[in-house]
């Protein structure tokens, strides 16, 4: 499996060819089952894109397709600096990357976004981040729950987002979990434009 080239477009969103190549390495660290296994086993919180064979995948693409196109959009994507878009759409390619653990677990662990967190932070000298740059992305991903933070046994696990940064990530991957806003996949996984 060619990881790199399942992510050419995202990979190509961002504008720093020094992020690009760190992400490329990124991806190459994601798990196989991330591009087979559905964003939801019940289909209770994603859109029908998201289920089955790859769903994770498109949900992943569809996050950071509605951040790119967001980012677009001056009114919004002119309160970042470039740097700061690259590493967010880096955070959103990584979010679920670990959504059933380092090694496939049988059900999506809650603690997914610590997890995700975790592996940006300690290969971030493997894959030519800085530490700033690295810990920038673990923020924003272990955040993106926004306010679902609390387990399946009622403990407080996560943290809410609170940087404008976190926000962000939170809300594309949010609006990509939404079954009113359908993305076109091709039979390649590929958003249709």
């Amino acid at each position: 499996m060619n990881k790199k080239e399942i992510f050419y477009d995202e990979i190509n969103y961002l504008k720093n060819e020094d992020l690009r190549n760190s992400l490329i390495k990124l991806i190459e660290l994601l798990p196989d089952y991330f591009f087979h296994e559905a964003a939801s086993s019940t289909g209770k919180y994603h859109p029908k894109y998201a289920l089955g064979d790859g769903g994770l995948l498109r949900h992943t693409k569809a996050a950071v397709r509605i951040g790119y196109e967001l980012l677009q959009d001056p009114s919004i994507g002119n309160k970042y600096n470039t740097k700061e878009q690259d590493l967010m759409l880096i955070s959103l390619l990584m979010h679920d990357g670990f959504k059933r653990g380092i090694i496939e677990e049988k059900y999506t662990r809650f603690d997914h976004p610590l997890i995700a967190a975790k592996v940006v932070l300690d290969n971030y000298d493997k894959v030519g981040l800085s530490l700033e740059d690295a810990t920038f992305i673990s923020d924003a991903i272990k955040t993106h729950m926004g306010n679902f933070t609390v387990d399946y046994n009622g403990n407080e696990v996560l943290e809410k987002p609170h940087t404008k940064y976190q926000n962000f990530v939170h809300m594309c991957d949010y609006l990509a979990s939404r079954k009113c806003l359908l993305v076109p996949f091709d039979e390649h996984n590929n958003i249709q434009l």
